[in-house]
């Protein structure tokens, strides 16, 4: 078929690899030199056509002739070209002696471009570039609060003291800090003797007491056996202590559980008579 024909099939028609935008019309052809959709550089309406392609970092140059186009798996001729800029643009020279200038022109321009664009690629895998990364907030602030809540809980504060008090007191440090060991000591003695374990303040004290009932009985028992050998001055002072001023049953009740709030003071004179005399205030 005509080239003529294959073209106005493909530019009025369809065409896959056609893709119209605002700025122009473009070619997504993987043979295509130059990736615009125009006469010059389509490879489907040419059968003499040349291009160049990148596998994996080798440049290949593909050319296609009109006397293989009966070969469709043998349509295309593929060479390396060198790594070397040079010697890659005489194998062009070589392979491309007579062909229409312009295609010769436009493959070179795409040599050059894909030399440049794999200058820069091994430069950006040498440099080393931060890496921009998102962290969903609420993660962030669940992380944050769970780090709170397990500082509490080991109490980091309380176990580095403790532990730190402990290399004191073995020596683990030396001489390394200039603390005077004794005061240190001292301290250390003061907390572990303030230090009251819990069972004892939960045990409760049990204590004897005697009761004030049976002080009174033993001073009424000594001044009984005293009561035989006093005089008529101690009897009148009994006489007047005996008298009670009297009063309501109500009051008696009231004042029958207080305990009373008078001092007695004992005075002992020593006379010829031994007598004792007690004085009530």
């Amino acid at each position: 078929m005509s080239d003529d024909v294959i073209w106005h099939c493909i530019r009025h028609n369809h065409c896959s690899f056609m893709a119209k935008i605002t700025t122009g019309i473009f070619c997504r052809n993987p043979y295509n030199a130059t990736g615009i959709c125009n006469r010059s550089s389509c490879p489907l309406a040419n059968s003499r056509y040349a291009t160049i392609r990148d596998h994996d970092g080798v440049f290949y140059l593909y050319m296609k002739t009109a006397e293989r186009a009966h070969l469709p798996n043998k349509l295309w001729e593929r060479v390396k070209l060198p790594r070397n800029y040079e010697k890659a643009m005489d194998v062009i020279n070589k392979h491309l002696e007579f062909w229409p200038k312009l295609l010769v022109h436009k493959i070179k321009q795409r040599l050059t471009k894909m030399t440049q664009y794999r200058i820069r690629m091994r430069k950006l895998q040498l440099k080393v570039r931060e890496k921009v990364m998102t962290m969903p907030r609420k993660q962030t602030q669940r992380d944050l609060r769970r780090l709170e809540k397990a500082e509490k809980a080991a109490q980091l504060e309380k176990n580095i003291e403790i532990e730190l008090k402990e290399r004191l007191t073995k020596g683990v440090y030396g001489d390394i800090y200039n603390i005077p060991f004794k005061q240190f000591d001292e301290v250390m003695n003061m907390e572990t003797n303030d230090v009251v374990p819990e069972e004892e303040d939960e045990e409760c004290e049990v204590e004897y007491v005697e009761g004030d009932d049976m002080e009174e009985m033993d001073d009424m028992e000594d001044f009984e056996g005293l009561s035989d050998g006093g005089t008529d001055e101690d009897d009148r002072f009994d006489d007047q202590v005996s008298k009670k001023p009297k009063g309501s049953a109500s009051n008696s009740k009231q004042n029958a559980g207080k305990r009373s709030r008078k001092v007695i003071t004992e005075v002992e004179q020593d006379d010829e008579a031994n007598t004792r005399q007690r004085m009530r205030m």
